[in-house]
């Protein structure tokens, strides 16, 4: 059986702090053991932590383990929406002129 290749990469804005870790997948996402909509209130920050994705049409083809801390929500969608970023980079590094571009680096 092939080894799983994981991903790994952190994001801050302000005084959060989130850890990405990202694998080939079905878009599953977890954020501190929740699903997204249960863990953020607001769909703008649902939205935010999905940017990246959907910039580099990955939307639904990685799976994402998300810990998060600090701050409030919308600092942490921020945190998350960088540290998903910089995942997708190593994941590829041809989607950093994309990202770099939509401010998400």
């Amino acid at each position: 059986m092939a080894e799983e290749k994981v991903f790994y990469a952190t994001g801050r804005r302000k005084t959060s702090a989130a850890r990405v870790f990202m694998t080939e997948g079905a878009g599953k996402i977890t954020i501190n053991g929740k699903k997204p909509e249960e863990y953020l209130c607001m769909p703008g920050s649902r939205y935010t932590v999905l940017q990246p994705l959907v910039a580099v049409s990955k939307n639904g083809k990685v799976d994402l383990r998300i810990t998060v801390k600090g701050g409030g929500e919308s600092g942490q969608a921020g945190a998350i929406r960088h540290a998903i970023s910089r995942a997708l980079v190593n994941l590829d590094e041809e989607f950093r002129g994309t990202l770099k571009k939509a401010g998400f680096l």
